[in-house]
């Protein structure tokens, strides 16, 4: 339509203030300026232009309305209907008179807007009959939305929504195409019918919710009744029940206080929504031995007997058990109170495969207790030691009250297994939530975040196993009794081979005992030559796995008993894996073979030393994944080479304007400590000196300036490590004599020990005799 053909007409403006009225509306409003007076009576052949005014500012469009008459509003104000007409655009405002006045430019929609509006004008009508019946707001309004035929005077139906915002109806007004007036109609509806039907979805489920809990509460009220009268009552949900079960736990008064409290709130409740959760709380009350103890057997020479059947070796721990055993029989014999604060918290530390888990069935069986493990290894949540609030959802009791509920008893053995494991992040230190548990002047009122009552753990004995002592937290290892396993020497791994292992792995693999046998030589091959280990874990496989090989025979048909020497090894387990290397290995000036410890034991290690012409780089190259302490040992045994080079027989040209290299292989492992400090001067000497080292000596000990050598610790484990590869001689610091008593007597014997002060009386021991001085090529060694 051409707007141009409509000549302009001065209307007076009827502002509307936070409200829009478009085409095809009647509304009635009251007149409460005298702006709105002034422009009713200003009205030109009973017309008026209705304007939307925002922040004082009026919209470029307005709706031309038509007075239909006067009312008198309840408490006697003006009030006036008015029916929208059609769209106007607004031009040159006129001033004077009463009200404002302005010259508008009438748009009428046309007659047949085109197909696309009649198209957009049933999907409108769908939305909002979709929105009414959502609603239930159907009947009426739908009739007077079909009683609309026009698809222009339809869009603007959309005046009439309270939820469409006041923008999007002024875009409406000044949008005179009918087509893109529909669409933005149909979008705001859509939107409407979003929110229409998410409100039902939501109202619908917070009925079904609230239903099914009333069907749920009746349905358990029925069930209870029936379960009465058949007498199968469980009292899962019966206050009296669960009161009758709260008396029975024989709990402490402050938890019987804290479990009839919860009791009173769930009798409160009845099924409201934390009803489960008591339930689950009370549960746990009632399941906790608070009251029930072991009979402890107290007969000394019973336990001992059980400790020696169980594990061979392994004496230092088995006197501390006994120790504990008999303190506990003399207090009880002699009417001494138990103190609380007298309990004891063992550490078993050693090399994997040692025995120290099973240890803790033994003495749980020692002892006629229960048993309970709790594995530690990488857990970071504080909340799996001392449990999670009851505020969280799913929150359980931590590790030790689990514990304490499936050993049954208040008095059980408790391994806490791999404690130097333990990890921390954002959500606690676990091992600093250990230290209550762990500590026997506080663990007697260890108090759990769950249950959040007092729970006495003295009775408890905690027994912690870890590979190294080092990474144990310091406050923690404070409050542990650390008794160390250094291994085991050749004959007690047979002994444990003959009596442990071979039964186990005959009876894992389905074999009789009369149906295979393994001589002494054979174990002792696979101990030398197949499983170079402290532990026993190595072993016990290889055997399994020579069994197995005897198994097929057996299940072949073959004549039994198969016996199974030294030359069967290598058709059951291959090639040997270790070979005692030392003497080809040292058998070159430079290398020598030190002694250290890891965490599987003790181990040997070869440290080689060369030289090279100097190019202006760093004097001392060292390799080998060495820490900062095994570099500060390396540069200590150059420097004190260095000083003493004319006493020791070394040509000063031998390293005069060289640089030298020392290389400890294996460097993808990890090594530090000083205790490397001899086996390098004496590389180092070695190699200036061209006198190779001994070909079966081991030396451990670490070097100052002056040459003195220091004690080092883990003494025992080297000396094991040194005979296990096959050494003779092994240098220690004199310092460590004392060490010695702890070293299995059958390695003694087998090895020759020097005790040494300095490194000359090492080098002396570790060296072969002089030959010619070595003259060091300008090439290097």
């Amino acid at each position: 339509m051409n707007f141009a053909e409509n000549p302009p007409v001065i209307l007076p403006i009827l502002p509307l203030d936070d409200a829009v009225v478009l085409p095809g509306m009647t509304v009635t409003l009251p007149v409460t300026t005298e702006e709105e007076a002034g422009a009713l009576d200003a009205a030109v052949d009973g017309r008026v232009v209705m304007v939307p005014r925002r922040n004082g500012r009026f919209a470029d469009f307005g709706t031309v309305a038509e007075i239909e008459g006067e009312i008198t509003l309840p408490g006697g104000i003006r009030g006036v209907s008015l029916a929208g007409l059609h769209r106007a655009e607004l031009g040159a405002a006129h001033s004077g008179g009463r009200g404002l006045r302005v010259t508008v430019t009438e748009m009428p929609d046309p007659e047949q807007p085109g197909a696309r509006a009649s198209e957009l004008a049933r999907e409108y009508r769908a939305v909002v009959e979709e929105i009414l019946e959502l609603r239930g707001d159907g009947g009426r309004i739908v009739s007077f939305l079909r009683g609309i035929t026009h698809p222009g005077r339809l869009a603007d139906t959309a005046g009439y929504s309270p939820d469409i915002d006041l923008e999007t109806k002024i875009e409406l007004l000044e949008t005179i195409d009918v087509a893109a007036r529909l669409e933005k109609a149909i979008q705001a509806q859509r939107e409407r019918l979003a929110d229409v039907t998410l409100r039902r979805r939501i109202r619908d489920e917070v009925n079904d919710g609230m239903e099914r809990t009333q069907r749920e509460f009746v349905l358990r009220r029925q069930m209870e009744a029936i379960q009465k009268e058949l007498g199968e009552a469980d009292g899962s949900g019966n206050v009296e029940d669960w009161r009758a079960r709260i008396a029975e736990a024989d709990m402490p008064e402050a938890a019987r206080k804290e479990a009839e409290r919860e009791l009173g709130r769930l009798e409160r409740q009845g099924e409201g929504p934390e009803a489960g959760m008591i339930r689950t709380y009370l549960e746990w009350m009632v399941s906790i031995p608070w009251s029930k103890l072991s009979d402890e057997k107290l007969d000394v020479s019973e336990a001992r007997e059980v400790l020696d059947a169980d594990h061979a070796g392994l004496e230092r721990v088995k006197d501390r058990i006994l120790e504990y055993l008999a303190v506990r029989k003399l207090r009880r014999e002699r009417d001494m109170d138990e103190d609380a604060k007298s309990g004891v918290i063992l550490t078993l530390v050693g090399p994997p495969g040692t025995g120290k888990t099973s240890l803790g069935r033994s003495v749980a069986r020692a002892l006629g207790r229960e048993f309970a493990r709790i594995s530690l290894g990488g857990i970071r949540d504080e909340a799996e030691i001392r449990g999670h609030r009851r505020t969280y959802v799913g929150a359980l009791p931590g590790r030790i009250v689990r514990a304490l509920r499936d050993a049954g008893t208040r008095n059980p053995v408790i391994i806490l297994d791999e404690v130097d494991k333990v990890g921390q992040d954002w959500r606690g230190d676990p091992s600093s939530a250990l230290l209550e548990v762990l500590d026997p002047a506080q663990n007697h009122s260890f108090r759990d975040h769950y249950l959040d009552v007092e729970l006495d753990l003295s009775e408890v004995l905690f027994i912690a196993t870890a590979n190294l002592a080092d990474t144990i937290p310091g406050p923690l290892l404070d409050r542990m009794e650390v008794i160390t396993l250094d291994g085991y020497t050749e004959d007690e791994k047979l002994a444990i081979a003959r009596g442990y292992l071979l039964p186990r792995q005959e009876a894992q693999n389905g074999l009789r005992e009369d149906e295979v046998t393994v001589s002494d030589e054979a174990v002792r091959d696979v101990v030398t030559e197949y499983t170079r280990e402290a532990g026993v874990r190595n072993l016990e496989r290889q055997l399994g796995q020579i069994l197995r090989k005897a198994a097929v025979k057996v299940a072949e048909g073959a004549e039994t008993p198969i016996a199974i020497g030294p030359e069967d090894l290598r058709e059951a387990l291959g090639r040997p894996k270790f070979f005692n290397e030392a003497a080809e290995r040292t058998a070159t000036p430079g290398v020598v073979t030190g002694l250290a410890v890891t965490g599987t034991g003790g181990d040997i290690l070869f440290v080689e030393a060369t030289d090279m012409p100097e190019d202006g780089g760093d004097r001392l190259v060292l390799t080998g994944q060495l820490g900062d302490v095994m570099r500060e040992s390396a540069r200590i045994a150059l420097s004190w080479v260095q000083a003493h080079a004319d006493r020791l027989g070394i040509d000063r040209s031998g390293y005069e304007g060289k640089r030298f290299h020392i290389h400890v292989p294996a460097g993808a492992i990890p090594k530090d400590g000083p205790s490397a400090g001899v086996a390098m001067v004496t590389a180092l000497v070695s190699l200036l000196t061209g006198r190779a080292v001994h070909p079966h000596v081991g030396m451990t000990g670490e070097v100052t300036l002056q040459g003195r050598v220091l004690p080092i610790g883990g003494v025992k484990q080297k000396l094991l490590a040194a005979h296990r590869a096959g050494l003779t001689d092994v240098i220690i610091p004199e310092r460590n004599r004392g060490d010695l008593d702890d070293v299995p007597e059958g390695v003694r014997e087998a090895l020759t020990i020097h005790p040494v002060l300095t490194a000359d009386e090492a080098l002396a021991i570790a060296l072969e005799p002089a030959a010619q001085p070595r003259q060091v090529a300008a090439s290097g060694s």
